[in-house]
């Protein structure tokens, strides 16, 4: 499968600095975001979740495609150069070979959040009562609405 960057070519541009917010947690704006450089960090709730440097990676994909606000912010922690897609939905649906390879990414890293959970799981076995939480979040992740 080819670079998502492959599939950007003639796409928008956007320049970040440091300390910008380029997507705001408990907004919808229907925006995706692909990566060219810079360092970027994913808060939810106050913690940070990740940082991201690689480029190619994408940021507002759960917003679109769930059609909900943002389920946390992604703010600049260097100068960052993004690609950017103003009408997200319009756009996969126009563009096939696009949404394969965000559904390749999403598929990737439910598939490591899913091993990270069931490695809890094995580890707390047994251990304490108030760990049976992640049974219950492995049981919920298979039926839950996002909304």
């Amino acid at each position: 499968m080819a670079d998502i960057l492959d599939y950007c070519e003639g796409l928008k541009t956007v320049r970040f600095k440091s300390g910008d917010t380029i997507l705001p947690e408990g907004e919808q704006l229907g925006r995706l975001y692909i990566l060219v450089s810079g360092d970027v960090e994913v808060i939810r709730e106050r913690t940070q979740v990740t940082h991201v440097d690689e480029p190619g990676s994408f940021f507002g994909d759960m917003s679109v495609l769930l059609d909900m606000p943002h389920t946390a912010t992604v703010k600049a922690l260097s100068d960052v150069v993004a690609y950017e897609i103003p009408d997200a939905l319009t756009f996969l649906e126009s563009r096939p070979e696009f949404a394969l390879h965000i559904a390749t990414m999403l598929a990737r890293r439910l598939y490591y959040t899913t091993s990270y959970l069931v490695d809890l799981q094995q580890q707390a076995a047994g251990r304490r009562q108030d760990l049976d939480l992640v049974d219950e979040i492995l049981a919920n992740l298979t039926r839950a609405d996002p909304r």
